[in-house]
Order: C-alpha cells, then sequence, then structure tokens
C-alpha cells in the first residue's frame, strides 16, 4: 500500500530534524531536501511548503549561512500566517526562529520585537504561566544580555525559571537550562560567587537526569569558564576535559561543538601559559569546523581569531596577522560589516598592529570598531566601553593622554552603569586611568584609583588572584613614588606571594 505524501512528509521531516540535532549536516539535507520536494507538491502555499523551507533554514543557520536562512524563513512565516491566522502558535514559532537569525546576525533590535509578538501569541493561547513563555522569556533575555542590558535580562530570567519549575517540577532538564542562562549573565555581571551555584545547580539536574549529554557538556563549559576566570585554573582544566569526553562520546570526535570545547580548552592553556599545549588543540579545532561547517563558517573565524590571539601573545606577531585578517574575512562575508562580531575582530587586529608600532594604521580600526558598536549595540553597551578602552590605551602609548584620560573616563562610566560599580571590568579601567596619572606624576589622583581596582578584584576573585598580584604590584610602585615604603614593601610582598 502507498505512503500517502503527507506521511512521508512527516517522515523525512522528523528524520531531518533528528540528523540536524546530532550535526549530521548531509544527512538532514537529504530529509530536507525530500520534505521540500514534497511540499511543493502539496502546495506551495500549504503549511507542509512551509515547514520544509523552515528546517531547511534551520540547516542553513547550522552551516552558518545566516543570509540564506532569513528569506526562507520570512516565507515561511508569511505562508503560515496565511494557512492559518496571525495568531496561530505555528506563528509563533516561526517569529522566534527568525528572531534568532536576527540575533545571530547581530541586528537585535530587529529581533525583540519578533519575540514580543511571538511572546504575545503564547501568552494569549497557552496562558501567562506556561512553560512556552518562559522559552521566549529565555530568548528576550539573551537579546537583553547582548544588548548590555543585564539588569533588565535578569528578571526575566527568574520569571523563566520559576515557570518552569512550577511547570516540570525543580529537576527537570529544562529548568538547568535556564539555570545556565542565570548563571551564565551572573558571570557576565562578574558576580562569580552567585553564578557558580547555579551552574552546578544545572549540573547536578543534567548528571540526574542520565540525558540530554550534549546539554551537560555546554554547562560543564561554562562552568570551566568561570572557573577560569577565577584563576581556578586545574578545576577548569578538569571541566573542560570532562566536557570534551562527553560531546566527543555523543556526538563522535568531528562534531563542531567538541570544537567548541577543543577552542576553551586551547584559551586555558594560552592564558595559563602554556602555548606548545594551546596551539595544536586550535588546529584540531579549526580542521573540524572548517570540515563540518566550510571553511565560511563565523565559528572558523572564531578559531582563527584565537589562534591569532595565541601567536601575539608569544610574540610571533608576523604569524598573527594573516590569522586576525582571515578571520576578520569571514566575519564581514557571513555576518555583514556592522557585527558587533567584526568590531571584536577589528579590535584584536589593531591592537596587533599597535604592538607592531603600527599606530597610524591602528587608530581607524579602532574607529571602525568604535562606530559598529555604537551603531549596532549602543554607545552605553559594556562591549563599546572595551573599544574605548583599547583607544584610550592606543592614545596613552603614543603619549596623546589627553584624549587617552577622556576615553577611559567615559569607558568607566559605561562600565559603571552597565555592569555595577564592582565589576572586573571597572577595575581594568581604573587601573588604566590610574596608570596615566602615575606616568604624568599625579600621584594623589593615581591612589584612590588603584586602591579601589585592587579591592574590586580582590571582592570579584579572592585575594589570591594573578589579577590581584598585579593591582597590588602597582599599588606598591605608587607607594615607592610616594616614599611611603612600608605600605609598598607590604604590597609588594603580598604579590610575591601569590606568584605569576
Amino acid at each position: 500500500m502507498a505512503i500517502a505524501r503527507e506521511e512521508l512528509w512527516e517522515e523525512h521531516m522528523a528524520a531531518g530534524e533528528a540528523a540536524l540535532g546530532r550535526g549530521a549536516h548531509r544527512e538532514a539535507e537529504d530529509h530536507i531536501r525530500n520534505a521540500l520536494r514534497l511540499g511543493t507538491e502539496l502546495g506551495e502555499a500549504s503549511h507542509y511548503h512551509a515547514g520544509a523551507l523552515h528546517h531547511e533554514a534551520l540547516l542553513k543557520k547550522a552551516e552558518g549561512h545566516y543570509r540564506e536562512a532569513e528569506p526562507l524563513l520570512q516565507r515561511a512565516l508569511q505562508i503560515w500566517e496565511q494557512a492559518f491566522h496571525p495568531g496561530h502558535p505555528t506563528v509563533a514559532t516561526a517569529l522566534t526562529s527568525l528572531a534568532a537569525t536576527y540575533h545571530e546576525e547581530g541586528r537585535l533590535r530587529e529581533a525583540e520585537p519578533l519575540l514580543q509578538r511571538a511572546l504575545a501569541i503564547r501568552m494569549e493561547i497557552r496562558g501567562a504561566d506556561h512553560p512556552e513563555v518562559a522559552e521566549i522569556l529565555n530568548a528576550i533575555a539573551e537579546i537583553y544580555k547582548s544588548e548590555g542590558r543585564l539588569r533588565e535580562a535578569e528578571p526575566l530570567l527568574h520569571r523563566a525559571l520559576a515557570l518552569r519549575e512550577r511547570a516540570f517540577g525543580p529537576q527537570h532538564p529544562a529548568v538547568a537550562e535556564t539555570l545556565n542562562s542565570l548563571a551564565a549573565l551572573h558571570n557576565e555581571e562578574g558576580r562569580l560567587h552567585q553564578a557558580e551555584p547555579l551552574f552546578l545547580r544545572a549540573m547536578a539536574i543534567l548528571e540526574r537526569s542520565g540525558q540530554n549529554h550534549g546539554d551537560l557538556g555546554t554547562v560543564l563549559n561554562n562552568l570551566a569558564g568561570l572557573y577560569h576566570d577565577a584563576g581556578r585554573l586545574r578545576e577548569a582544566e578538569a571541566l573542560l576535559r570532562r566536557a570534551l569526553a562527553i560531546q566527543e562520546g555523543q556526538l563522535g570526535p568531528d562534531h563542531p561543538a567538541v570544537a567548541t570545547v577543543l577552542n576553551n580548552l586551547a584559551g586555558l592553556y594560552h592564558h595559563a601559559g602554556r602555548p606548545r599545549e594551546a596551539e595544536p588543540l586550535l588546529s584540531r579545532a579549526i580542521a573540524i569546523l572548517e570540515s563540518a561547517l566550510g571553511p565560511e563558517h563565523p565559528d572558523v573565524a572564531e578559531a582563527f581569531n584565537n589562534l591569532g590571539l595565541l601567536h601575539k601573545s608569544e610574540g610571533r606577531l608576523r604569524e598573527a596577522e594573516p590569522l586576525l585578517r582571515r578571520a576578520l574575512e569571514i566575519l564581514e562575508a557571513a555576518l555583514g560589516p556592522e557585527h558587533p562580531e567584526v568590531a571584536t575582530t577589528l579590535g584584536n587586529l589593531a591592537g596587533l598592529l599597535a604592538d607592531l608600532g603600527r599606530y597610524r594604521e591602528a587608530e581607524p580600526l579602532y574607529l571602525r570598531a568604535r562606530g559598529i558598536c555604537e551603531r549596532g549595540i549602543g554607545p552605553d553597551h559594556p562591549h563599546t566601553a572595551s573599544i574605548l578602552n583599547s583607544l584610550a590605551c592606543l592614545y596613552d602609548d603614543e603619549g596623546r593622554y589627553p584624549e587617552a584620560t577622556s576615553l577611559f573616563q567615559q569607558a568607566l562610566e559605561i562600565r559603571e552603569r552597565a555592569l555595577g560599580p564592582d565589576h572586573p571590568e571597572v577595575a581594568e579601567t581604573l587601573n588604566n586611568l590610574a596608570g596615566i596619572h602615575d606616568t604624568l606624576g599625579q600621584y594623589q589622583e593615581a591612589l584612590p584609583l588603584h586602591q579601589r581596582a585592587l579591592a574590586i578584584l580582590e571582592q570579584a576573585f579572592g585575594p589570591r588572584h594573578p589579577f590581584v598580584a598585579t593591582a597590588l604590584s602597582n599599588l606598591a610602585a605608587l607607594y615607592r613614588a610616594l616614599h611611603r615604603h612600608d605600605e609598598a614593601e607590604a604590597c609588594a610582598a603580598r604579590a610575591r606571594e601569590i606568584g605569576p
């Protein structure tokens, strides 16, 4: 007996979705192509055709072809609105997918209204307390986080967490997902002590469930990032190695998720002063990503960027430059010239050129990065502050102290406003601003800045972190300049005790 086209369509759609989840893109492409053919036969204005277009868009996104995904999602949305009605739950699904694409493209202001519309649909149909509402709240919070609106993101995540706990119970994997998002938010805010227990709870939920091993690998990876930031490098390494084993066992050694962990493990080795161990991990990550996603994928650019920064830290500046330029080329082609990730790579390349003494080439790159950030994510975003801070460092190196001071003060105001007065990035800018006062012999102006930077770092990382040692050394040098030798020696002794 022949199988109806509708049933065949459903089989191919389910198989394509499953293959996508495993990262088997070629297998997914075969099933989605068949579903698309069947959907066309059933009518180009049918919901079958729209569903296949939606899945094709998800495949394009997985391969990094965001610009190709966007018109497919727009067409699917249009068909579903006509086939059903604008308030149908399937329309909310299309809106959420299109918003995610805009988010990945850095088009945050276009993404949020789509999610707000999807939220209204879900609340109207499902009610305000339905777990599908929590899913969209989570997505809106991620938009706010990307925009630097961290304080607005937090209550949304708390509400999503409460909805999911009420609907599924406190031990459900969906609860772990929101815990992971909330922990990542606190980590970005510099509230490491609040982030850690949330990551640990998410990890425990996923371990008990015996499922979602990929999600467990993600949480382990994120918790390792927190330990890395806190200077707990041995714990971070153990978590990353465990995450790597999970992802390799679950997804195979050549899956992009494996490359993500390799990238992060290489970053750990980089900052631990183990560059010889870091480089082969990055080379393997690049090979995996190029094979799985193609050489023009943004994740490939990230790996090139990291390898370039590794070479920069080793003093291999001329080897680093073509890697950073290649990363920039990929990102501009994949995400467009105005994406925040383009700004980040421009900043990295500018920093390299400054290290090479090519200040006239570095400055326009910083200025372009600044413009991208101010136009895209806004002038009050922490990433904008990071570019201002780096540009100020360039002016400082050139002896352009009034311009550097003005930019450091702008960066400080943004960071205090967006991240709070006790964030480690605030300490970084305080230290840089104090350094200009040191250079100009303005020691009384420098002293409270150094002292405050030290207090912030001790609170954030504990008294034995390398960043604390650096701040103590800076303060010791200032005390010597002020002839306060006992205080200078006390700070220097503490710095030596912490070690490199």
